[in-house]
């Protein structure tokens, strides 16, 4: 799809046309930056189509029927302008995103599906406020900013009462974060979410945290460590601990199941036509008690011995502590598993007053950006515009943003040889923080933060902070620009579509300056002149037809030939990489299909790129996935620069160690300059011997 295409219609609606339409798709869901989408019929997603609208970051296919769109921070917006298409309105079978994950939760595989169905709890809860985190994170940074330039004390109890407003605005988030997180939490369970955030709000409200002042509360230390103090009341004859709940993240995560399920339990107990007075009423009237005796405490005790037991092994095994925490995000950021800590970092502030964790954390996410940085230079050098867009907004997202799914969707998995060079930056980030810590507990922060450049002010010793995150950047940027982040064959694909872009576009100016000149001869219209313009316009017409020369591809192989589309290979039966056929081979020789000069030939002797005289370019690609094999089982008989006969063996091949090795032995010849051509026509034939023609082309 070109880019004049999408600026006729809206960015949703090509993406709908990308994914092969509303009929297309079985189920569609969004996380934080990606439209999810299980889909009827894979081979119908076009990833060239869906790449080149502005507003995707990159197209994944996640194996099986299921396909992830990377959008970035606009993805609840494009998922709601999706869903109002009428197209998607009137596709039967619908699922809403709650059903989506509902229906994935009742297929969890393995031994332990309740553990998929606990994560996904957590990630739920704290994904629809991620983007408030990100604004009150971007305040603190502000207002950190100016700390340390002297221009405001932040921590002083006199500051001037302009700056306790600015407080008061990142502060709303995080204290009343329980609330937000029981809101969410219900919602996931099915209830009335405003019951649990009810739940919360009472034991935030001023008459509960005035009870500590009242004459009856005894208060004493409660840790001598933290320093912190609890008050107990006597409330009905029965001793209340009474906490601050402000920013406190497990409590509601608790009281939430809890209150799910009493507000279930009653819906089946009560006639439905009084459920909307009495349900609500009796949870309320039940789990907010429970709440103040029993949950809170216990939530906010295992808070706290979770955060001691971090900061334990922080302050006693600090080489391992920060060398694990940026080695084990980029595995756990894919899959969903860091908002768990993210929670604990949360906890580390209320128990400890700071936190620990997003220092290493800022190694891997500096390391990731560096990665993506390192692609945007080599996407520059190499005139790569989709890859250039891609990482250039990915950059920006994780710079500015702290954000990292855009580079992890829209590049990191799509090319398998970032990650092994981003590990390395990561673990030199997470070393750095160790060597410059020894002797302290690491690098803290008082605040929860997204680690991106706007937030470097908050982090303590920031020396340390700043010297590990560029490191880690570094390192990694500079590894993927030395070594690539994409295979031989990729650079080979992306050098083909360039000079069948640049071919393609060379046409097109000639059909213009022919147009043109034909349009000239066409004006003179004197006799004299009508004579000269036809023999001109024959001439032309001779000269046109003549441009035409057709070039016939030979079968590499004896064997079946199977069309295009049935290549048991998406990139190949999309026509990605051009058009062309299979052979299914019976002999263990490949020749050349076409006489020419071989332009490129892997190490591991499973594809070749043939040019011909007439600028025809064709790959033969042998087997499936046979790179994986590393060049066992293949013997080149050709290398890059020779000339070569159509029928010269390009490799033998043993086949047989193919199929045991579990990988289709089909080669696949394919015209990668197709759309320079004129026309692509295969023979038809069912059946080839080595040489017979099976491609006809024509410029």
């Amino acid at each position: 799809m070109s880019a004049k295409t999408t600026n006729t219609r809206t960015d949703a609606e090509a993406i709908l046309a990308g994914i092969g339409g509303a009929d297309n798709i079985a189920s569609f869901t969004h996380c934080a930056t990606r439209l999810r989408f299980e889909l009827n019929d894979p081979s119908l997603a076009n990833k060239e189509e869906l790449d080149a609208i502005p507003k995707v970051l990159g197209a994944v296919p996640q194996g099986g029927r299921n396909y992830q769109v990377v959008i970035g921070g606009d993805v609840a917006t494009v998922y709601d302008q999706m869903n109002a298409l009428p197209e998607m309105r009137a596709r039967e079978n619908g699922q809403s995103n709650d059903d989506v994950k509902a229906a994935a939760r009742s297929k969890a595989q393995g031994k332990m599906p309740w553990m998929d169905a606990f994560f996904e709890y957590l990630s739920d809860s704290f994904r629809p406020i991620l983007g408030v985190l990100l604004g009150a994170s971007l305040i603190i940074a502000f207002a950190s900013v100016l700390d340390a330039f002297g221009v405001v004390d932040f921590r002083a109890e006199d500051k001037p009462a302009s700056w306790f407003f600015v407080d008061a605005m990142w502060r709303s988030v995080f204290y009343f974060l329980p609330i937000m997180i029981a809101y969410n939490a219900g919602k996931k369970l099915r209830i009335d979410p405003w019951v649990p955030a009810a739940i919360m709000g009472a034991l935030m409200t001023p008459e509960f945290m005035n009870l500590a002042d009242n004459p009856a509360a005894q208060c004493s230390i409660a840790n001598e460590e933290l320093q912190t103090e609890l008050c107990t009341i006597d409330i009905f004859g029965i001793t209340m601990p009474l906490q601050d709940y402000g920013g406190n993240v497990f409590v509601p995560l608790m009281m939430a199941v809890v209150a799910a399920l009493i507000y279930k339990g009653f819906q089946k107990l009560i006639p439905s036509a009084v459920h909307m007075v009495f349900v609500p009423f009796l949870t309320l009237l039940i789990v907010i008690p429970l709440t103040a005796f029993l949950i809170g405490p216990f939530g906010i005790w295992v808070g706290n011995g979770l955060g001691t037991g971090l900061a334990w092994l922080n302050d006693n095994a600090p080489f391992i502590f920060a060398i694990a925490i940026p080695m084990l995000y980029p595995f756990l950021v894919p899959l969903g598993l860091h908002w768990p800590l993210n929670a604990l970092m949360l906890v580390n502030i209320q128990a400890l007053g700071y936190d620990f964790i997003q220092g290493p954390m800022g190694a891997w996410n500096f390391a990731c950006f560096g990665a993506t940085a390192g692609v945007l230079f080599l996407s520059m050098r190499d005139k790569d515009d989709v890859m250039r867009q891609t990482s250039g907004s990915a950059l920006a997202a994780g710079l500015f943003g702290g954000i990292s799914e855009p580079s992890l969707y829209g590049i990191h998995l799509r090319y398998k040889r970032i990650y092994p060079r981003m590990l390395v930056g990561c673990f030199a980030g997470g070393l750095t923080i160790a060597l410059l810590s020894i002797g302290s507990n690491g690098v803290t922060t008082d605040a929860f933060v997204f680690t991106s450049l706007l937030t470097i002010g908050v982090f303590s010793p920031i020396a340390t902070y700043v010297i590990a995150i560029a490191v880690a950047f570094f390192v990694s940027m500079t590894l993927i620009i030395l070594t690539d982040y994409r295979t031989p064959e990729e650079r080979a694909e992306l050098k083909a579509r360039q000079e069948a872009a640049a071919d393609e576009s060379a046409i097109e100016n000639s059909e213009d300056a022919s147009e043109d000149s034909t349009n000239k001869v066409e004006a003179k219209s004197t006799p004299a002149g009508s004579a000269a313009a036809g023999a001109a316009a024959g001439a032309a017409t001779t000269a046109a037809t003549a441009t035409k020369t057709a070039a016939e591809i030979m079968s590499p192989a004896t064997g079946e030939v199977v069309p295009m589309d049935k290549i048991d290979d998406p990139v190949f039966a999309a026509r990605t990489l051009g058009d062309g056929v299979g052979v299914i081979p019976e002999g263990n020789e490949v020749y050349s299909p076409v006489a020419g000069k071989v332009i490129t030939a892997t190490k591991s002797g499973h594809a070749y790129g043939l040019k011909t005289d007439d600028g025809v370019e064709v790959l033969v690609h042998i087997g499936i996935n046979t790179v994986k094999m590393k060049g066992e089982g293949f013997e080149p008989a050709v290398k890059k620069g020779d000339e070569i006969a159509a029928g010269d063996l390009l490799a033998t091949v043993d086949f047989a160690a193919v199929k045991d090795a579990g990988y289709d032995p089909i080669i696949v010849v394919a015209i990668t300059n197709t759309k320079a051509m004129n026309s692509v026509d295969p023979a038809g034939l069912k059946h080839a011997s080595a040489g017979d023609k099976i491609i006809s082309v024509a410029r």
